[in-house]
């Protein structure tokens, strides 16, 4: 697997990253094992958690892996904070103090000594920029993270934030894939100004770029799961199936499976540093890892870019 540097720092990271959101729930922890092993044997070095993915589970799952299925000198580890769950409510607060003790919990759950990155999860209203940019700098500084970055940051708080920071914010982690293309207005140029790296989560669009929803909805899907149908229901009609459509038939020419010319078209923009897939299963995993990520013909390319264009916004 291919090694990419993120931004322009010096951290290098694997072109996919393995995304633990579903570990402790729908991901059992044997289940996870086998993951990280196969991922690991693939030649990734990048998961990518957070101490809000099952209140914590996903951390302890992987902490527990640490030094028995792979040495922790040999991952990239990376982990978000400012978002909880209080009394099944989710909340917001990037503030200093939630910030650095989520950082401790994070750390006690990993069993490591620090972080190979730490991303703000989300921009808060509530609380002064510069301070939860403190934390970061505090947490670099005091070296319990190697690397900071944010999450979910638009272009002009990405711009913002890295203007305030006393140390280099190298990644943002959006929503990027050809059914979610909103990033390229204004985040991919702000980050490459900045000199982030993009990390993409939801790469496949939900799971909807594989093609398994084309004409079903299989069982043990999470668009068949009431919980979790919300998260992929709007990319399932209209647009984006013709997109998928599109994208299906592309791969059928180029004998390749949907998934992998959805990653290989993502991988080739210059500001995408990895992409965070999420298999729930060992072998969606398996799928992923036997994608080619080779690069795509032209001609291809502009098809698939021609038809999930995002209309032009009208100006006043």
């Amino acid at each position: 697997m291919e090694q990419r540097f993120m931004g322009t720092s010096g951290l290098r990271v694997s072109e996919l990253a393995l995304g633990t959101m579903t570990w402790g729930n729908g991901t059992d922890a044997e289940t996870a094992r086998a993951m990280l092993r196969d991922f690991v044997d693939a030649g990734g070095t990048t998961v990518d958690t957070a101490g809000s993915y099952e209140e914590g589970r996903s951390e302890a799952i992987i902490g527990e892996l640490l030094g028995d299925v792979v040495p922790r000198s040999d991952l990239v580890l990376v982990s978000k904070a400012g978002v909880g769950h209080r009394n099944g409510r989710r909340m917001v607060d990037t503030s200093r103090r939630a910030m650095l003790a989520a950082l401790d919990a994070t750390l006690a759950r990993l069993g490591t000594d620090h972080l190979d990155l730490w991303l703000a999860n989300v921009w808060d209203e509530n609380v002064p920029l510069e301070e939860t940019l403190g934390a970061l700098e505090s947490a670099v500084n005091s070296g319990r993270v190697r690397y900071a970055g944010v999450s979910n940051y638009n272009g002009w708080q990405l711009a913002r934030a890295a203007t305030l920071c006393d140390v280099p914010l190298v990644a943002n982690q959006v929503e990027y894939s050809l059914l979610a293309r909103g990033a390229e207005a204004e985040i991919l140029p702000a980050a490459e100004h900045v000199g982030a790296g993009l990390m993409c989560w939801a790469p496949l669009g939900r799971g909807a770029l594989t093609g398994k929803y084309r004409g079903q909805v299989p069982s043990d899907s999470r668009a068949a799961d009431t919980a979790t149908a919300g998260y992929v229901e709007k990319y399932l009609e209209g647009r984006p199936a013709r997109i998928t459509d599109a994208l299906a038939t592309a791969a059928k020419g180029l004998q390749r499976t949907p998934l992998d010319v959805a990653l290989s078209w993502l991988l080739e923009h210059p500001g995408v540093s990895t992409a965070v897939v999420g298999p729930r299963t060992q072998l969606q995993l398996k799928d992923i890892l036997a994608a080619t990520l080779a690069p795509l013909p032209e001609q291809i390319e502009t098809v698939l870019r021609e038809v999930s264009q995002l209309a032009a916004v009208p100006v006043a």
